[in-house]
Formats: structure tokens, sequence, C-alpha cells
């Protein structure tokens, strides 16, 4: 039958389902097989031959044969798993019913009245109308989940066939041992199966009924109690699905094995259709929404150090009872690390080979899926974590996360990615190891729209942050605190900043030390307390070698003296202020000289018009998404348990205010002159005075007398000579004792935990355009926006 024909059949099926109103009796398949049957139907297709209203339509008019539809696609599937799907019309049909109940799932999640449904068992249905009550019946959704799994591993469908007898019986189905047919060599596996692109294409199909299976997610609106867990991953991913292992693995190898350059030929993919990369995508966001783990929440399996012969790691205690997420965590072979490590530098910094080599290879577009995944392995897995660390591989994964940050920090679409990209960089901040790999000099030079500079990664990771700060789009004010605490972090271990750098690091105090700045917000005061952290740390610890640090100070020392010197009084508190309405500007960037940008790159765009984002949920505070550690002799670190109601050293909020509040007072005071809150002479006092100026004061009273005694002896303007003085100067025993360094790890939160959730459903939804699955249903967890 020509495709014509059997759309033309198909859509008059729909027509008459529509129409009738009167329940179709489930035993009629004369009926019934007119939607999967006689046609074979391209999913863009059941999507325009199915439109939305009549699903609606049949929902509310006819609900029973809604019920039916869905029953009997089910049952399709069912028994397409139990048979093996041999022949070549049963394959259409699977294909055919996944489609459509790719098409009509998330209209019966988007009405409350039908959530139960899929969980509901069907009584009596399809056994011959039999009254006995079946004792075992499963929930709808619980078979069309394990068929789906089953049907993922079908030789000759979507796996390769290992026998090549071709007369296998249905208990070989059940016999059948799925870890021998995992889809990808890597983790666990290694053996690489022949490239299939049908077993590719029909394995895509069902993963994306898969997905949207689980995207009944998108119809709870965001709350903490709705986080816990998806009743559909929750099953999928627990002991009754024999395919847990074999399907996590396949899942991780076919993520991280994906080369887009193919073969690694430039060029190649323009000879090549790439049918990998859909593959790709489908499982990387399955992967991702099957991890949706909230693990502050969870006790996580602990790390005993101990290896097994197996991929994964045979810890006690059992861990989570999600087996991806458990299996995740026990993976701890060094060379499965390196696997899964090259595999996702290698995709992340594809769009940066785009950049100068045009064209040469494929671009990817699932980088934010690829971070979420990242984040997940770091997260669940501390193993993988130090081994991220252990090397300067983490650089492969840094430079491609300051790249997109960059490129996207003026575009309002992409605030989400921004998020996750800062969100990483924290997790990693928390580890010793990352300060020091960031000394390793930086020489690729991946067109980025930043100043030029020779140094470290330290250096470009300074300089993207303040490229953020003073040029980014005000939405990502939130994320200032989180930027500065990765600079503090990192600071105690940078051996050497360039002057470019150094330059950067004193305009940002002198931006945020304005008393406009200092006065407007209940909160400011905070980056400055990072900065000054940011300074003692290089002094205290890093002296030698950070020369040009040192001069910009000694440059900029006025700065130093204002802050000790910062007024009290109401007069100058309303004189501050009133400058503030007539300076709107958050950051200026006179001062700063921003010499030429790097060669061939593009400033950042903001958002085209019309272009589609999703809300987000607010971020916890810095206070609530980190906890201090001390950096004791030894290089262990010691938790600092919070103060209780006392405020901490640097005057950030006690443990009580709930970060919330300020976060929302920080927002208010910033962006209304009606002003929610208005500082006092007291509130200035209480921080004012915990200032941490002494080092700084003291490198001054010491320095600058001879700073300027060899300017004048040698009638010097010249920077070198002073620049080659305070190299070979030295403080040793002229400054105060060296304060204990700080740390402030991130640390798991079900604020993070419900971000991750709206921000991983935000992407996916907007991913899938072809077909739209989710568009123009009623989502709840968030809203979509138009720029």
């Amino acid at each position: 039958m020509g495709s014509a024909d059997s759309k033309l059949n198909f859509r008059k099926a729909v027509i008459q389902l529509t129409t009738k109103t009167q329940p179709v009796e489930a035993t009629d398949d004369a009926f019934w097989d007119q939607f999967w049957a006689d046609t074979a139907t391209a999913v863009q297709d059941v999507f325009a031959l199915v439109p939305a209203a009549e699903i609606r339509a049949v929902r509310e008019e006819s609900p029973s044969n809604l019920a039916t539809l869905c029953y009997k696609a089910v049952e399709k599937l069912v028994q397409g798993a139990e048979s093996g799907c041999h022949s070549e019309k049963e394959k259409q049909v699977v294909l055919n019913c996944s489609r459509l109940l790719t098409r009509v799932l998330p209209y019966i999640f988007e009405d409350p009245d039908w959530r139960g449904f899929f969980w509901s068992t069907v009584p009596g249905a399809g056994r011959g109308g039999g009254e006995e009550e079946d004792e075992n019946a499963r929930p709808l959704a619980e078979s069309l989940l394990l068929a789906i799994a089953d049907l993922l591993f079908c030789p000759d469908f979507t796996v390769q066939n290992h026998r090549r007898s071709n007369v296998e019986s249905a208990e070989d189905v059940h016999s059948l041992d799925s870890c021998e047919y995992i889809w990808e060599a890597g983790v666990g596996f290694a053996h690489s199966p022949q490239p299939n692109y049908i077993h590719d294409m029909n394995r895509m199909e069902l993963l994306k009924l898969l997905l949207t299976c689980f995207s009944e997610a998108m119809y709870l609106p965001p709350s903490p109690e709705s986080g816990s867990t998806n009743p559909w991953v929750q099953f999928f991913c627990s002991t009754e699905n024999r395919h847990a292992l074999p399907l996590f693995t396949s899942l991780l190898n076919t993520v991280c094995a994906y080369d887009p350059v193919g073969y690694g030929i430039p060029y190649n993919h323009l000879l090549f259709s790439d049918y990998r990369e859909p593959l790709v995508e489908e499982a990387a966001q399955v992967l991702i929404v099957t991890l949706d783990h909230d693990s502050a929440t969870s006790t996580s399996p602990t790390v005993d150090g101990t290896t097994t012969g197996t991929a994964m790691d045979d810890a006690d205690p059992p861990g989570p009872e999600n087996l991806f997420v458990n299996y995740l965590s026990r993976i701890h072979r060094e060379e499965d690390f390196q696997f899964i490590l090259k595999g996702i530098a290698r995709l992340l910094s594809n769009p940066l080979l785009q950049t100068y080599l045009p064209n040469s290879t494929k671009k990817i577009q699932f980088h934010q899926e690829l971070l979420v995944l990242f984040w997940k392995l770091c997260d669940f897995n501390k193993k993988f974590l130090f081994f991220v660390l252990k090397s300067s591989d983490v650089l492969d994964i840094l430079v491609p996360i300051l790249y997109f940050l960059n490129d996207a920090r003026a575009d309002q679409s992409r605030v989400g990615l921004m998020h996750i990209g800062v969100f990483i960089l924290l997790l990693l901040s928390g580890e010793r190891n990352f300060g020091v790999r960031l000394n390793k000099p930086y020489s690729v030079r991946v067109p980025m729209d930043i100043p030029v500079f020779t140094g470290t990664h330290a250096d470009l990771l300074i300089v993207v942050f303040h490229k953020i700060i003073t040029s980014g789009h005000q939405r990502l004010q939130p994320l200032f605190d989180c930027l500065l605490t990765i600079v503090v972090n990192v600071s105690p271990y940078l051996k050497s900043l360039s002057m470019v750098t150094a330059n950067k690091l004193l305009h940002l105090l002198e931006a945020f030390s304005t008393t406009w700045f200092l006065f407007s917000a209940s909160q400011n005061h905070h980056l400055v307390f990072f900065l000054l952290e940011v300074f003692n740390n290089i002094i205290q610890y890093q002296f030698d070698g950070n020369s040009n640090l040192v001069y910009a100070i000694i440059r900029k020392r006025g700065v130093f003296h204002q802050l000790a010197n910062l007024p009290t009084d109401p007069p100058s508190i309303h004189k501050a202020l009133q400058r503030r309405r007539k300076t709107p500007e958050p950051l200026s960037r006179a001062g700063s000289q921003e010499g030429a940008s790097m060669e061939g790159s593009r400033p950042a765009a903001p958002a085209e018009p019309g272009t589609l984002k999703t809300s987000l949920v607010a971020t916890p505070g810095i206070d609530k998404l980190t906890e201090k550690s001390q950096v004791s002799e030894d290089g262990t670190l010691r938790s600092l348990e919070p103060e209780s109601q006392q405020s901490s050293a640097e005057g950030s909020p006690s443990e009580g205010e709930s970060s919330q509040t300020w976060r929302e007072q920080r927002r208010l005071s910033n962006a209304s002159s009606s002003g929610q809150w208005s500082p006092t002479s007291d509130w200035i006092l209480s921080w004012k005075s915990k200032l941490p100026l002494q080092t700084i004061m003291r490198l001054l009273q010491v320095l600058v007398p001879q700073v300027e005694k060899i300017c004048i002896d040698k009638g010097l303007t010249d920077e070198s000579e002073i620049l080659r003085f305070l190299q070979h100067g030295t403080l040793v025993g002229l400054l105060p004792v060296p304060h204990p360094i700080l740390i402030r790890k991130y640390q798991a939160n079900s604020g993070t935990a419900m971000w991750f959730r709206t921000y991983m459903w935000g992407v996916i939804y907007l991913r899938n355009v072809d077909p739209p699955i989710w568009y123009d249903t009623d989502v709840k967890l968030f809203e979509i926006q138009r720029v």
C-alpha cells in the first residue's frame, strides 16, 4: 500500500474514533487494528494526523474509547515483546503503537483526572472477558515500561542477532541475556557491534516513547514535595526491570563513545549522513531523567575503596533503590573513568572546534544534557570526581564550560546554561586539586570575546568571570556570589596571575566597593568580603610569584583606604543612594582597560527576539549551596559547624535567615527605588568592623614607601623595574599570622535538586521539536516564555 493510502486510512480511523459517541468494545479488532496493522506512518505523520484538539475531545467526550486505545496499543507492544518481533509486520505494529502512544500520553498527563489511569489494572480486558479477577494483573504503566525494556534488546529489531537460525522460539526471548547485547563498547563491555541504521532508528523511537512516559513530571508544579520520585522512573529503574544494567550501560556507552567527526577525518560529516546523533541525543536525555534523584535526601553508597573484578563496585550498603543511580555511583575502574571523561570532553569541545575550523565537524546541540550528565557523575560518584581532578584532563572540561559561559552571558534564554556551568565549577572548586590544575599555562587559543592575555587557566577563568559580571545579562546577578566563591576557593593555590587578571580583580573590587553599590542592597557587601579573601589568600600563601597582583594592589591602594574609612553617618548614606539613582548602571566598565578581544571572536549576542525559553525556579543562596570547611596543616578538610545565631566572619546571613528572603531583598532593592530595605548606620557598622583589611594594610604599609623611594631615586615611571623589585621582595615575618584557608564546598540540597529538575525538563521540552512532543500541552513544571 502506498504511503498516501496508509495515511488516508489512518486518518479515517482517527476521524471514526473522534466521532463515535458509543464505547467501542476492546474485542473489536477490526476497528482497533486500523490504527496500527496496515499502515506505516512516520512519527511526524502521526503528529499531523492526530490533532491535539481531537485527542482532548475524545478524552472529554468518550473517555472509555481513549482508555481502550491506550490499552490496546500497550497490549500490542507487550505482544511484540513476547513474540520477539520476527516478522516485518510485527515490527511495524510495534513502531506504529509506540508513535501513537508518544502522541497521546502528554494529553493523559495534562489532565489530573487521568493521572492514575496508567497505574490502574484493566479488569478482564483481553482475557476473553472472563469474570475471574487476575490476581497478578500489572498496572498498565508497568506492562508498558517492561515491554519497552524488552523491545530495546530485541534481536534483529533493536540489536544484532547473534544466532544464525531465524526460527527462534518465544521462550528464547525470556532466556536471552541482554548483557551480551549491550549497544556499544565502553563501561563493562568490550565489543563494539557493527553500526546498524535501522536498529538505531528503532531504538530512538522506543527511547522517545520512554522519555514521554517519564515526562509526567512536567505536568506537576515545582514543589519540594513533588520532588521525590517519578513513579515511571522509579519502576523502570528498579529490580523489576531485568534489563536495567545492560540498558544503563548501553545508554552511557552510546553517549560517551559518540564521535561527531566521523573516524577522525575533518569534513567527513559532509559525506556521511550521521544517523547516530539523534540516538545519542535521545540516550542522553533518557539517561539524565533516570538519574534525577535527590541525593540530599537519600543515602548514597559509601566509597570504600575496594575494587572488584566487575565494572560496578560491590559497595556496601546497597545504596539507592534507583538502579541507574546505583550503577552510576559504583563505576570505579580507571579505564571506565577515562572512557567517560574523554567522551564527555570530546563532545563538549565540539562547538569550540567549530570556531577555528568552521564546518570541519558536525556541530552537536546537546551540550546542556552533557553538562547535566557530567554534574550527575561528579555528584553521585566521588571516585569519578577525584579521577577528573587527578590529571590536567579536568581542563578539557573547564575550557568548554568557560567558552559556553562567556558565549551565553548576554542571552537571557540561556540563563539556565549559565547556572549549570557555574554550579559545576563550584563543585570542582571545593577540591584542592582543581586550584592546583589551574596553574597550567593556557595556550589553546579558542576564539573568545575576552581580552588577550598570556597566562594560565586561572587567568582564563578570572577574565571570563570578570566579563560575565561586567557585561552579562542582568539576570545573572544572583550568580555573582557563586562566581566569587569559586575564585576564593581556588585562590590559595594560584601561583602567578597575569597583569591583565590582576587588573580585572581590582576593577571588580573598585566597582563593588563604591558606596552606592554597597548601600543599595542588603547583600552587596558580601562581594567585597569575597574579593578581600581572595587577595588575603594570595598574599599569605602565594606571595612569591604574584608580583603583578601586589603591584596592582599598590597602584589601587586608594580603594582599600576608602573601604577602611567607609562613611556610616546618615547624611553620607543618603548622598550615596542619591548618586545611585543617577547612575543605574549596575557596574561601570570605566577604569577597566578592556584591550582588544581575541582574534576571530564574535561578541556575545543577546537572544533573538521570539526565542522560546522556559522559566527556572530560584536557586538557593550561597550559604545554602555551600558548607564551610577549614584546610588543616596536613591538607585535610575540617567541616566548620554553622555558628548558631550570630552571623559568621564575613557577615553573611546567619543560618536562621533564609537565603530566599535575602535573595528576594537583593532583587527588590536592586529593582525598585521604593526601597523594601534601606541601609542604616548600625547595619553598615556591623559588617564594616569585620572587613578583613589587616593583611593588605600591613602590605601597603611596608611596600608603598619602598616603591615610592625607588620611583624618586631612579626617576622611574617604568613598571618593569618596580615589578622586578616586588618579585624579589619578601614579607616574611612582617604580615599577620596566616589565617586558616576556608573552602566553601558545594553541598547537595533539595533546592538545587528542584532547580536541576526544572532546568533539565525545560531543556528536553525545548529540544524535542521534531516531533513537538509536549508543545502546546498544559505543562506545569515551568512556564514557556518568549524573549
